[in-house]
């Protein structure tokens, strides 16, 4: 995981040194987002009591997880391109006060149980800005658009250690989702960033929605800051899940 993100960031340096040879421009960022989960999981799931809900069930806390992303805008006709990595585990110890089922294991109602949860995410995706936009409104607006792939791992396991019960499931998800992003640049230094991915298909649905504020320090050094939402509805692999998680981040990166 450390390893991915320090690649797109060392591939953000290394077209950042080109950029100015090529016509390339480039924003490179690492940062931490406070993910805050909600929503409920189930495997295999016969009955309602059968998922874990992350609010109550789990015993989960907000975790403080490191994000990184790397924007590429190409000359002429080639599409602009997006990289992101978005690791996300949670773990913890619970308790629910009936019976129930994960995989083809039952638990026993009333005795803890240790649970983890992974969904990490990488995202690559391709895109457009709206031709002549940004000229005609002297480069205080841009408005993007285009596609994004989406890599999902999700991993959850459920433990009662007490009673030698335990059971998995380990999962990889290929999401296809549109992708949307305005930008307002009231002044050369602040500029506001709305970005929306999403896919809905067959009763599932994913949405991810980030707003950011980013201000230039010096040169091409800036900090950003904003809030990110994402809410998923995944029934398919026996896994079903309502998943909802938001939180502040913050990101320090570079623009060239």
């Amino acid at each position: 995981m450390k390893s991915l993100l320090t690649g797109l960031l060392a591939s953000g340096l290394v077209l950042g040194g080109i950029s100015s040879v090529q016509a390339i421009g480039l924003e490179a960022a690492v940062g931490c987002w406070l993910q805050n989960p909600g929503g409920s999981i189930a495997y295999k799931s016969a009955i309602v009591n059968d998922s874990i809900d992350l609010d109550g069930d789990s015993g989960y806390d907000n975790e403080l997880r490191l994000m990184a992303r790397v924007n590429i805008d190409m000359p002429l006709i080639i599409p602009n391109v997006v990289a992101m990595a978005t690791p996300m585990e949670f773990s913890g110890r619970g308790n629910k006060n009936l019976d129930f089922s994960f995989g083809d294991i039952s638990f026993r109602g009333g005795v803890p149980f240790d649970s983890k949860i992974v969904l990490d995410h990488y995202d690559v995706g391709l895109y457009y800005g709206v031709p002549l936009l940004e000229t005609a409104t002297l480069n205080t607006l841009r408005v993007d658009f285009g596609i994004n792939v989406r890599l999902l791992k999700v991993e959850a396991e459920v433990s009662q250690n007490t009673l030698g019960k335990e059971d998995s499931v380990a999962e990889t998800f290929i999401l296809p989702m549109g992708y949307l992003a305005v930008q307002v640049t009231p002044i050369e230094a602040l500029a506001f960033t709305v970005e929306v991915r999403g896919l809905a298909y067959s009763g599932n649905h994913y949405y991810d929605l980030i707003a950011r504020a980013r201000y230039t320090i010096t040169g091409p050094v800036f900090v950003a800051a904003g809030w990110r939402v994402e809410d998923v509805k995944i029934s398919e692999k026996d896994i079903e899940a309502k998943l909802d998680f938001s939180g502040p981040f913050a990101e320090f990166g570079l623009n060239f």
